[in-house]
């Protein structure tokens, strides 16, 4: 899988997010490793949600992890926090903000 592929797989799930309840602004940046290794970003801003393919420099967290482990948790085949407890994803920044992330997925 392409880095274009894993970015397009990711931003069509997270665009079904209803995220308009969040007022208030979130952004997260993705950094996919191995297979599709690339950066995307997430960010929420008055309940819009916008998904791009760039990084993002002022963001709440940064979460690293393999594309098949992004799509295993937007699948909820995986829990965020065992994913992150066992190592499979990586979270740098505002873990309070970070747990915002299954509102995406």
């Amino acid at each position: 899988m392409t880095y274009e592929e894993v970015f397009q797989q990711a931003k069509d799930i997270f665009m079904k997010a209803d995220v308009s309840s969040i007022q208030e602004h979130l952004a997260f940046q993705f950094n996919i490793i191995g297979e599709g290794e690339g950066a995307f970003y997430a960010e929420v801003n008055n309940g819009v949600l916008s998904v791009e393919p760039y990084e993002y420099y002022d963001r709440d967290a940064i979460f690293t992890c393999t594309a098949d482990t992004l799509f295993k948790l937007a699948a909820k085949k995986l829990d965020p926090i065992l994913a992150f407890t066992i190592g499979k994803l990586k979270v740098e920044g505002s873990f309070e903000k970070a747990m915002l992330l299954q509102k995406f997925l």
